[in-house]
């Protein structure tokens, strides 16, 4: 079992920039890819970004592409998502989830999830 707290989240304004931490707890942090997901109201949960686990490839959605950098940190067991030039429509609850190997877009591919942060950019 892995348990997963999402913190980081907040208000921002158009242009600015935050970075959302995932620290997990539980089993060995390291065998787990992490990865990012986001849900507005009334839209699907979308894919964001995803580390894999010791090798740490990275793959990003396209809507935040060469905006926002994944990133993990073993020894801390924690993973941070660096959110820049943020947008209105990056407005979201933000989730991390984890899952044994590598990471995938899917979100059925998961296997445990954290509650979830909010993050709101004002225009």
């Amino acid at each position: 079992q892995v348990q997963l707290v999402e913190s980081g989240g907040g208000l921002v304004q158009a242009g600015g920039s935050l970075r959302l931490s995932c620290a997990a707890s539980g089993r060995t942090f390291s065998r787990y890819a992490v990865g990012w997901f986001r849900q507005a109201p009334g839209k699907e949960r979308e894919f964001v970004a995803a580390i894999g686990s010791i090798a740490a490839s990275t793959i990003y959605g396209d809507s935040v592409k060469g905006r926002f950098t994944i990133s993990r940190d073993n020894a801390k067991n924690t993973g941070s998502l660096q959110m820049n030039n943020l947008t209105p429509e990056d407005t979201a609850v933000y989730y991390c989830a984890a899952r044994e190997g590598a990471g995938y877009y899917s979100p059925t591919r998961y296997d445990y999830w954290g509650q979830g942060t909010q993050v709101t950019v004002s225009s």
